[in-house]
């Protein structure tokens, strides 16, 4: 495969990361060669690897306490977890990928960057519940939220956040999302807009906020029962899966 030159930084990038601008310069240049050539993105992406995918990713930072501890589900290519590693170097990611080849690529990356306070997990969200509790957890393009919930919540304590970066019809899917939200235990939810001062398409962002777990002893049947929420996340999550690449601001589903 030839290798294809990373696109130059525009002048948002040194906004948006200050003197950590050269790091990630580096990062796009693997996102344009290896990143290319092992799949993780594809080749027309290139020319638009900053604006769609890096700056989309990296201005989340505005919704990131100082120093927090984050996780980001099916990180892939890095995609936030990485660009906002790099814009926060006081922030300690997880990057948590279940495919093995993608979770390789995200060491050697994190290892030739040089970063610290990163750890890769090549594992499901879901085999972390139980072992893995942080403050804010990110995600792009990696499901819908009745079943990204189902996967974030548990690693979060009350009051912890999900972050969810969607295209235009985030307020669409929230509002569909409610009904199961409510039933694990998030109350709170809205949307939310990053980068509106730096890059041109600012970035849209589902954020949920973590309630408190609904108590075991408290088990219903019928509509809300944790079957009933479970068989309907799934039946929402194959609606996404069906209709997946109509208005996503990231790479192919995840997880």
């Amino acid at each position: 495969m030839t290798q294809v030159d990373p696109p130059p930084a525009p002048p948002a990038a040194a906004q948006v990361f200050g003197a950590r601008e050269d790091l990630a310069k580096a990062y796009v240049a693997m996102l344009a060669d290896t990143g290319i050539s092992h799949g993780l993105l594809g080749p027309r992406e290139v020319p638009r690897l900053w604006d769609r995918h890096v700056l989309n990713c990296a201005v989340v930072q505005e919704l990131l306490p100082a120093n927090s501890l984050c996780a980001d589900i099916g990180s892939g290519a890095g995609l936030p977890g990485l660009a906002l590693a790099i814009a926060r170097p006081g922030v300690t990611m997880h990057l948590v990928e279940p495919l093995q080849r993608r979770a390789r690529w995200l060491e050697i990356a994190v290892a030739e960057l040089g970063l610290d306070g990163v750890t890769v997990h090549c594992r499901r969200a879901d085999a972390l519940h139980g072992s893995l509790t942080v403050e804010v957890v990110t995600a792009r393009a990696v499901a819908e939220l009745g079943t990204l919930a189902q996967w974030c919540l548990p690693l979060l304590p009350a009051g912890g956040r999900v972050l969810a970066i969607k295209g235009s019809k985030a307020d669409a899917e929230l509002a569909q999302a409610r009904p199961v939200l409510r039933r694990l235990g998030c109350e709170v939810g809205s949307v939310r807009e990053c980068g509106a001062t730096t890059i041109d398409v600012p970035t849209r962002v589902v954020e949920l906020i973590a309630g408190m777990a609904p108590s075991p002893g408290k088990r219903r049947s019928g509509p809300g029962s944790a079957r009933a929420v479970e068989r309907q996340a799934r039946a929402m999550e194959r609606k996404a899966r069906s209709s997946a690449g109509n208005d996503r601001s990231g790479p192919a589903e995840r997880q």
